[in-house]
């Protein structure tokens, strides 16, 4: 499907669609680009990509597909590099968490070849990154998000469904402004909520001493405290107002709990638990099961 594709940032993300592209047969040639030649000598030695550079202008030179799999605060730089060097035929694409400043960076950068641009997002991932993270399976029976534009050219559009279909992804298309907001409240509110927790530990008095009395669901609840500190305080600061609204919904929310905890109000801390636990296990769990 994809004679020779351009993946630029082969960490966790890219790596791992470069892999499932390999096994599914649907890719030719890969060219990695990054900053770190060690960690694309990495990605060469596992396979993942056929040659590399630093240079992103001359690694689309000839490609059919670019992926861009870098922090969302990185990708107008990017956008600005390739512009001038992009095949007319080539589709661009990236896999950023917040698309609103993507799209709107993708649209000033490339001018004229924004309508091969199709801005999407795969729901998967790991807190770990880097080439050596990525694995072939990372995006089986995930979702992977479009968020085209008016203007956006259909064929690139069925050539992005495409290639996300080929690696086991269940692709959908929504409009950006509901992404944003879906994310903010399901993946960038609870990783702020994570951070948050732990600093705030590690501030106390006891200091680490009390991270030895963390159990299994102190260790489920902030796993994700360990991703990358950069990659999301872009994020957070590329999606802000949906975090904003959230996170002060959240906080009203968590201040009504408080007061209830206060006033000894056992009926509606039961309410709100009893409540919570059917969702999830409504939404969650038998997600999960229907997935294996």
């Amino acid at each position: 499907m994809i004679k020779r594709l351009t993946v630029i940032g082969v960490g966790l993300i890219g790596g791992s669609l470069a892999l499932a592209l390999r096994r599914a047969g649907e890719v030719g040639h890969v060219t990695g680009v990054g900053r770190s030649l060690a960690n694309l000598e990495l990605a060469e030695q596992r396979g993942i990509i056929d040659a590399y550079t630093t240079n992103a202008a001359e690694a689309v030179t000839q490609a059919d597909m670019v992926v861009i799999a870098v922090s969302v605060g990185a990708s107008g730089e990017i956008f600005n590099t390739v512009r001038s060097a992009l095949p007319a035929s080539a589709v661009i694409t990236d896999v950023g968490s917040a698309k609103g400043s993507v799209v709107a960076a993708a649209r000033t950068a490339l001018g004229d070849r924004f309508p091969r641009f199709v801005a999407g997002h795969p729901i998967a991932g790991t807190e770990h990154s880097g080439a050596g993270a990525a694995f072939v399976d990372l995006y089986v029976d995930h979702k992977v998000v479009l968020t085209p534009e008016p203007d956006t050219d259909q064929d690139a559009l069925a050539q992005v469904g495409a290639m996300w279909t080929a690696v086991g992804a269940d692709v959908i298309s929504m409009p950006v402004d509901a992404h944003d907001r879906a994310l903010a409240a399901t993946s960038h509110l609870p990783h702020l909520l994570a951070f948050n927790l732990v600093d705030m530990l590690a501030q106390h008095e006891d200091g680490e001493s009390i991270f030895d009395f963390a159990a299994g669901g102190f260790r489920d609840f902030t796993r994700i405290a360990s991703s990358s500190p950069q990659m999301w305080t872009e994020i957070a600061l590329a999606n802000r107002d949906a975090v904003l609204a959230s996170g002060r919904d959240y906080a009203e929310r968590f201040e009504a709990l408080l007061l209830a905890l206060e006033r000894g109000d056992s009926e509606a801390l039961l309410a709100i638990f009893e409540s919570a636990r059917h969702t999830r296990n409504r939404n969650i769990v038998q997600v999960r099961k229907d997935g294996e």
